[in-house]
């Protein structure tokens, strides 16, 4: 591509992206790293504050380190070099399975069931809490094994020198004054100082090359030179030199980080859910049933003119069968079994859930932070669109710039420049592996690069022209200086690169047969490329109504040209737009809820972003690999840790990606919004027949003082809630928007429902008492098999918010529901109970009608279900129960709507304005 391509190119893109950018200053090469010297040093400047009475401690002798004494004076003072990771107690985390409300109230009946010595009840409800316990506490169990099995080890040895001699010791018994050697491909251990000293024990002033991405975010390699800080867990790309341990343990930048993690114990949102259905369900009845309670004692009073201790006890059996029938006690069983097996088929897909609520969590995010460095890009320094000189072409390029590179290097900018060419030069992609060199080339000097030219120089002989010549590569201005003649068009390029924050290497070479006579090949700019897969799993979570937002912390420039890349919007702010002084809480809120991404930033901030967006009620994601990730992966509503994480990434997170890049993600998003469809219709179906429930009871009880026997409502609570767990493999209608449970919405339907089923459930008792004059002992197996069977068969409904056809249930599910009630049917029809426990059998005409009616009934009520769901709106439910919050919501939303409109009329005009500088580039060229 020549440079007045690129230009036009940019003047098409800056009538799009002028709204959004900051002013430009083109940056030169020299610049840019100007620039990033400064952020380093800021960045030393916030995070390497050493107490004065710790530099006194760091004046050690090199050549002779630390003796044995002052190691164990220091380790008892500062600790161990390691950062204590917080275990939690196996018996109080399942103890907590037994924490809640609605198990509060489950445990409150079994000790009334053990006063009243109903013992059936008794082992019912404490098998039920038991078993949710076990299920909830063996799936987090298990995610946790499966971590556990991915840890991998950072710096366990290092190289210290200690009483005058190297040695290798632990590097958890580090301690500050320590004198270590870090070397290429070593994890620094502790944070530490850099002495300019080489291994040797001679000065040197060639920098260490650090990769501290895991850290900062910073997508290239960081040059530290003598004095500068290197951070624990922070990789020596290049170079050798002793340093002296400055921080170790909960001291060190990571153990700062990891402080962080600790700040969030706020409960879940499944959890918050739960407690909300629960109160509301385990309000109702307590107060009902307390009604019934008083109810029959004054009856008794005012028959008998006393009340014994026995009376009190009869009701208290009454309305303790009542109760087990009515509590959900099955709803945290089904959530956690529904969850479960989600959990499972996303194992399948390389997803490790840790947290199992985490499952339904997801479903509702509307928000994902991402990472950049390592989980939007590859982290790995690599060959993009070069600019060429006049008659050279990329191979030509490559070629030249090969045979100025140094072999055997980790220079990731050599690296990048050597493998592009392996992969494009059809001479090096032919021979690769056979020769040393470059078929056809004979390299007779080589002069490595040093930070005083800033230059690779090589002179070789082509063997075939017989000619000899020079080849350079090195920093572009100084290249660019070693040509004769006009340049402007190679300084344009390079601010060109340098916008979009490129690097730029310079590439030239002499005339065959002279020495000092350049000319310029071409500049080649290098990038740290998105993943094959990121965009299109952007573009697949615009799909699913997830809005992405960029963060990291590497330059603004080099933020939006990766972002432009990924599909995503071009307002990347820095780091300063999250802790303006003089901007309000709700401006920074407005900044975080607008911009496309983040750039500098350090952990602090991630966290801070993430807080943001969840102060405006926002559910939020977050995906990450680092150290620097840990906090924001820990405070968000769902922390997601990435292929080949760290430590502290993976123990903050409540996901786990085991497969490269982003691509699982969309796979979470799809199988936890299929659980979340399975988890609301469960608890609309349970609401509902809660509600109706107890709606006949208490008027029944109340007006007829009728009551069915016992074992025939512990039968229903039993049967029908072991059966719906099934609804875990039910087929499942993914939304393509984030998932909400709208309680409001939720609860007045259940009502609607219930208070239709209840109108059938009188009919039936009436028109079965009055008109068929039935026994005392066939109503109550008539009622029995209606209550069991009509509310059950409602689960077909609420498992979907369209019509019940629309998306038929599993054949598993299907035949379980049917199979309840078939159960149901035979107990009726041969009265199984016998009339001594009050229950008579029904001729087998009655049993199909019930359920021929149940089945009906379902049908019908599906109707008023869509209906509901159709006319329902945010709007309807701030309207008829308005809240402070709701109101805020109302005129957000519609904000947000004229906002929306006013940037498509904007966007309009800019398309309005593109098209005719495209016109009239066109008539210009047609007249020429």
């Amino acid at each position: 591509m020549s440079y007045k391509q690129l230009s036009e190119a940019d003047e098409m893109n800056g009538l799009f992206l002028s709204t959004h950018d900051e002013e430009f200053t083109p940056l030169t090469l020299a610049d840019t790293s100007k620039q990033r010297l400064r952020q380093n040093s800021q960045a030393s400047s916030a995070h390497d504050d050493i107490s004065p009475d710790v530099e006194d401690l760091l004046h050690t002798d090199p050549n002779i380190g630390l003796d044995e004494a002052a190691v164990m004076e220091r380790q008892s003072k500062f600790g161990k070099n390691e950062i204590t990771e917080k275990k939690r107690n196996k018996l109080l985390h399942f103890l907590s399975f037994f924490m809640g409300t609605i198990a509060y109230l489950i445990e409150f009946s079994i000790i009334l069931t053990a006063v009243t010595r109903d013992w059936v009840n008794f082992g019912i409800l404490l098998g039920l809490l038991i078993i949710n316990a076990i299920i909830g506490y063996s799936e987090e169990a298990k995610a946790e094994s499966a971590l556990d099995a991915l840890k991998s080890t950072l710096a366990l040895h290092t190289k210290c020198i200690r009483s005058g001699a190297l040695i290798q010791v632990d590097a958890r018994d580090l301690v500050p004054g320590d004198i270590i050697v870090l070397r290429l491909g070593d994890i620094v251990p502790a944070d530490a100082r850099l002495l300019g000293i080489d291994a040797t024990g001679e000065p040197t002033n060639i920098p260490l090359q650090v990769d501290q991405s895991s850290l900062t975010g910073e997508s290239l390699p960081v040059d530290k030179k003598k004095d500068d800080s290197v951070y624990a867990s922070s990789i020596i790309k290049q170079g050798q030199q002793l340093g002296v341990v400055t921080k170790t343990g909960a001291q060190t930048f990571i153990g700062r980080a990891a402080s962080l993690i600790s700040v969030t114990t706020e409960s879940g949102h499944f959890q918050q859910i739960i407690g909300h259905i629960g109160n509301f369900l385990i309000i109702l009845t307590v107060i009902l049933v307390l009604i019934i309670f008083i109810f029959d004692v004054v009856e008794t009073k005012l028959a008998t003119g006393t009340v014994t201790g026995q009376n009190i006890l009869d009701a208290l059996e009454e309305i303790i069968v009542l109760t087990v029938a009515a509590i959900p006690v099955g709803l945290p069983t089904v959530m956690s079994v529904t969850m479960a097996v989600g959990a499972k088929q996303l194992a399948s897909r390389k997803v490790i859930v840790k947290r199992l609520t985490a499952v339904e969590e997801f479903a509702s995010v509307s928000v994902l932070c991402s990472d950049k460095t390592g989980t939007l890009t590859l982290n790995q320094l690599t060959f993009d669109e070069p600019f060429l000189a006049p008659g050279q072409t990329t191979e030509s390029l490559l070629l030249n710039a090969y045979l100025a590179s140094e072999a055997g290097t980790n220079d990731p900018i050599e690296t990048a420049v050597r493998s592009a060419a392996e992969k494009t030069v059809p001479v090096l992609r032919d021979h690769q592996g056979i020769h040393h060199g470059v078929p056809g080339y004979k390299l007779t000097n080589f002069v490595p690069f040093n930070p005083t030219s800033k230059l690779t120089r090589a002179t070789v002989t082509d063997l075939d022209k017989h000619v000899s010549y020079q080849v350079c590569k090195g920093a572009p201005q100084v290249v660019i200086g070693l040509v004769k003649g006009d340049t402007t068009s190679y300084d344009s390029a390079i601010a060109y690169f340098a916008q979009r924050g490129l690097r730029a290497l310079g590439v030239a070479r002499t005339v065959d047969g002279t020495t000092d006579d350049w000319e310029m090949v071409g500049l080649i700019s290098l990038l740290d490329p998105p993943r094959l897969d990121s965009a299109e799993t952007i573009e697949e979570c615009h799909r699913y109504g997830v809005e992405v937002k960029m963060i990291t912390g590497d330059q603004t420039i080099i933020a939006k040209e990766v972002a432009g890349r990924l599909g995503l919007g071009r307002v990347i702010l820095d780091a300063k737009h999250l802790v303006d002084n003089t901007k309000s809480e709700d401006e920074l809120t407005d900044n975080c809820i607008r911009a496309d991404g983040f750039a500098e930033v350090i952990p602090e901030h991630k966290y801070r972003v993430v807080e943001l967006l969840q102060n405006s009620g926002l559910l939020v994601a977050m995906t990450g690999d680092g150290v620097n990730d840990a906090p924001a992966l820990k405070k968000a509503n769902v922390g997601i840790a990435v292929e080949g994480c760290t430590d502290a990434a993976r123990s903050a997170a409540d996901i786990v990606l085991l497969a490269s890049g982003l691509s699982t993600i969309i796979d979470g998003i799809k199988t936890s919004r299929a659980i979340f469809q399975r988890l609301r219709s469960y608890a609309l179906y349970r609401i509902t027949s809660t509600i109706h429930f107890l709606i006949f009871f208490f008027i029944i009880t109340l007006a007829e003082d009728w009551q069915m026997p016992a074992i025939l409502l512990i039968l229903i609570c039993v049967l029908n809630d072991a059966a719906t767990m099934v609804i875990a493999v039910d087929n499942a209608v993914i939304s393509p928007k984030p998932d909400k449970w709208r309680l409001g919405q939720l609860i007045f339907l259940s009502f609607v429902l219930a208070a239709l089923l209840s109108a059938f459930s009188f009919a039936h008792f009436f028109v079965a008492r009055d008109v068929f004059h039935v026994t005392a002992e066939q109503l109550s197996t008539i009622m029995y098999l209606h209550i069991s069977s009509a509310p059950h068969f409602v689960i077909f409904s609420t498992r979907v918010s369209d019509y019940w056809w629309r998306n038929r249930p599993s054949l598993v599910f299907t035949a379980v529901i049917l199979g309840t009630q078939v159960i149901a049917l035979i107990f009726s029809i041969f009265g199984v109970f016998g009339e001594s426990s009050s229950v008579g059998a029904i001729p087998w005409q009655w049993g199909l009608a019930i359920l021929g009616i149940s089945l009906l009934t379902f049908m019908l009520l599906d109707f008023v279900k869509v209906w509901i769901f159709k006319s329902w709106s945010f709007e309807l439910t701030a309207k008829l129960w308005p809240t402070p919050g709701r109101r805020a919501r109302v005129r957000e939303r519609e904000s947000n709507r004229r906002r929306r409109e006013n940037a498509e009329y904007n966007w309009s005009r800019v398309a309005k304005v593109a098209r005719t500088v495209q016109l009239a580039k066109a008539f210009q060229n047609q007249t020429a």
